[in-house]
């Protein structure tokens, strides 16, 4: 049986194609379906339009693939007063049912995705909402779903490094101050951090997957982003010219709660919460 699963996220849509066990293929397109949640509490109708327009496109790409296809929503479709209006409009366009899925339940499918049974946690900052979880001998140890990501900070705080600072601390201090093991990082953020630190002009997961970003260097990185304009950093080699502008203010969140929990380094994992779900939904 072949699945199409669709993670609708508050910055993009992603599409994976998944058989026999295996990923063969992931899409992705940005429609930035957050954009202004953190100021209204509403999505917007051009949001809507446009992130409809993308989750009916990948649902007639799998469904021409002969897959089964299912869909998830993260962060902006959960916390918006109208993200039921989202769901109907996706249920009309495309006669396909949409999951909303909890924060705590959006960290299980990361940790699902990139750990699968092994000891250590995830780092999953996505537009709207950031996870973190921990796991040790199967067992949960740590969750938490905290109300920031890419979008929402670039919404509540621009470029400015003081608010921003001022705002990720206030989020980040419920996490615990050490870890174990092995801790990835997952989404948008993490690649296109990765992506960078390899210079790649294309995405590549096989190089990507398990690339090292310590403090040191995504300290630097950070500092790096802030300097340039969004038209300097789209002309970075590994940049997604769609994250150009959030870019700087996510990176500095990644910094923050690697200082929090005492991390020297965390791991790109391309395996995510797309994985996850395929996992949690025991997809064959």
């Amino acid at each position: 049986m072949t699945y199409a699963i669709i993670d609708i996220g508050s910055n993009s849509v992603r599409l994976m194609l998944w058989a026999g066990g295996k990923t063969l293929y992931k899409k992705v397109k940005t429609t930035r379906l957050g954009d202004g949640l953190d100021g209204c509490g509403y999505l917007s109708s051009a949001a809507i339009g446009r992130t409809v327009q993308a989750v009916c496109a990948f649902a007639e790409e799998g469904r021409a693939a002969g897959a089964e296809v299912l869909a998830f929503a993260t962060a902006a479709v959960r916390s918006a007063e109208n993200g039921h209006v989202f769901c109907a409009q996706v249920k009309e366009s495309c006669a396909l049912s949409v999951d909303v899925i909890s924060g705590e339940d959006e960290a299980r499918l990361a940790v699902l995705g990139a750990l699968g049974t092994e000891d250590g946690g995830i780092i999953d900052i996505g537009g709207g909402s950031t996870e973190i979880c921990l796991e040790r001998g199967g067992n949960e140890i740590f969750s938490r779903s905290l109300n920031v990501g890419a979008v929402r900070l670039h919404d509540s705080c621009g470029e400015d490094i003081a608010k921003l600072t001022q705002r990720i601390e206030r989020e980040i201090a419920p996490l615990p101050n050490h870890t174990y093991g092995k801790i990835y990082a997952v989404g948008g953020t993490a690649s296109t951090l990765a992506g960078l630190k390899h210079g790649l002009t294309k995405y590549n997961s096989e190089v990507l997957q398990n690339t090292s970003l310590t403090l040191p260097w995504v300290k630097e990185e950070t500092k790096r982003l802030f300097s340039l304009s969004v038209a300097e950093r789209r002309g970075l080699k590994g940049m997604d010219p769609a994250r150009a502008d959030i870019l700087p203010g996510a990176s500095l969140l990644l910094q923050k709660i690697m200082e929090k929990m005492d991390l020297y380094e965390v791991k790109f994992s391309d395996r995510d919460n797309l994985e996850g779900y395929a996992a949690l939904r025991g997809l064959q």
